[in-house]
């Protein structure tokens, strides 16, 4: 990959902060509605991807399939017997599996599905570094908006339950049973 290349997608990924933030926060909410797990770690998980791309100034391994079923698989045999430091980890690698779904990573299939494919990433590019600006500033509010919609539904204007998220990742008990009529 060239070097202009790269960093034209460490400059397109550093601005997908909020999109993957807020879409990975809402679609766990529709999808597990799980008081229990840390929803920080899902959006940290969401953000892993791109960090690591920023960081090495590539993102070609954290965008394949087999980036977060590996750390899953480690946070597994590390947990065992520990069902409750195991909830805790594996929010990590959900949310690398909804920053793949959000970023479109299984458009190019020679990394989505690598090593299967082969083992080198010559010639690949990631559908994120086709994103123009204008995209990525219209993802970005959408991801705000998400991110707004979350804080209300999830009752983060309570301090109470502000502070439950900031301490613990956790929602509101209340809040996430689904036979509560509150949401």
């Amino acid at each position: 990959m060239s070097r202009v290349r790269r960093t034209s997608y460490s400059v397109t990924a550093s601005l997908m902060f909020l999109w993957f933030a807020g879409t990975a926060l809402v679609a766990m909410w529709f999808t597990f509605r799980d008081p229990a797990i840390d929803h920080r770690l899902v959006i940290a998980g969401a953000l892993l991807p791109d960090l690591i791309g920023g960081l090495f100034g590539n993102t070609w391994v954290t965008h394949t399939l087999l980036a977060p079923i590996v750390l899953m698989s480690i946070f597994m045999l590390g947990t065992i017997g520990r069902r409750h430091r195991r909830r805790l980890v594996l929010a990590l690698p959900i949310g690398m599996f909804w920053h793949l779904v959000f970023d479109g990573a299984w458009m190019n299939t020679q990394i989505f599905w690598w090593p299967v494919t082969g083992l080198s990433f010559v010639g690949a590019s990631m559908p994120a570094s086709a994103r123009s600006f204008n995209l990525v500033l219209l993802l970005e509010c959408l991801g705000f908006v998400a991110l707004c919609w979350a804080w209300r539904r999830m009752g983060l204007t309570s301090s109470a339950r502000r502070r439950l998220f900031i301490r613990t990742g956790r929602l509101d008990r209340e809040i996430t049973d689904p036979q509560t009529k509150n949401y």
